[in-house]
C-alpha cells in the first residue's frame, strides 16, 4: 500500500468521525439511531474503491477501540463492540468494501455521467445498504434478544434515510470522478 492510499484513506476517515459529530436520533422502538456516519462509508467506497474505503473504516474502527468517541453522540471505547449496534459497526468494514468493489466494477471513465452516477447509486445501495443490514439486523437480533423479523421490521425505518446518503454518494462519487480523474485508479 502506497503513502498516497494511507493518505487517502485517512482522509476518509477523518470524514466518518466529523459525521459523527451529527447527534444521533433515536427512534425509540430500536436500539438503533440513525446517524450521517454511513454516508462516510458509503463515499469512501464510491471514491476509494475496496481496499482503500475498507482501510478507511478500520481506521475508525480502531480510533473506537482505543476508547476516542468518535462514534455518533460521542461513543467511543470496546463498549461500542457489544451494544446492540455492534453488527452495524462491523458491517461498516464490508459495506465500504463492498461498495468500493462494485463501484470498481461498475463504474469507468468513458460512460456518461448519468450513467456513472446510476452506477455510484447502485454500488451505495448494494454495499451501503444490503450488506451493513445484513450485518446489522442479524447482530441486532441476537444481541438485543428481539428476533430476526422485528430486527429486520424496525430497521426498515432507516431505509429512506439510507437511500438518501445513497444518492449523495453518488454524487460525491461523480463530482470526484469528474473533477479528479486519476483518483479512481485503484491500484
Amino acid at each position: 500500500m502506497s503513502t498516497r492510499d494511507l493518505v487517502l484513506a485517512a482522509l476518509f476517515a477523518a470524514i466518518i468521525v466529523a459525521l459523527g459529530l451529527l447527534p444521533p436520533i433515536y427512534l425509540g422502538f430500536i436500539p438503533v439511531p440513525i446517524t450521517a456516519q454511513s454516508l462516510g462509508v458509503m463515499m469512501a467506497g464510491v471514491v476509494l474503491g475496496a481496499r482503500r474505503a475498507a482501510i478507511a473504516v478500520l481506521i475508525v474502527l480502531v480510533l473506537v477501540a482505543i476508547g476516542l468517541p468518535v462514534l455518533s453522540g460521542g461513543r467511543g471505547g470496546l463498549a461500542a463492540f457489544v451494544a446492540p449496534t455492534s453488527g452495524f459497526l462491523i458491517g461498516w468494514v464490508f459495506a465500504a468494501f463492498a461498495t468500493g468493489f462494485l463501484s470498481e466494477r461498475l463504474v469507468d471513465a468513458e460512460q456518461s455521467g448519468l450513467v456513472q452516477t446510476v452506477s455510484f447509486f447502485l454500488a451505495a445501495m448494494i454495499g451501503g445498504i444490503v450488506v451493513l443490514y445484513a450485518f446489522g439486523i442479524v447482530y441486532l437480533a441476537f444481541a438485543a434478544n428481539i428476533g430476526l423479523k422485528q430486527a429486520f421490521i424496525g430497521s426498515m425505518a432507516f431505509i429512506p434515510g439510507d437511500v438518501v446518503k445513497a444518492f449523495v454518494s453518488a454524487l460525491v462519487g461523480r463530482a470526484v470522478m469528474a473533477g479528479y480523474p486519476l483518483l479512481p485508479i485503484r491500484a
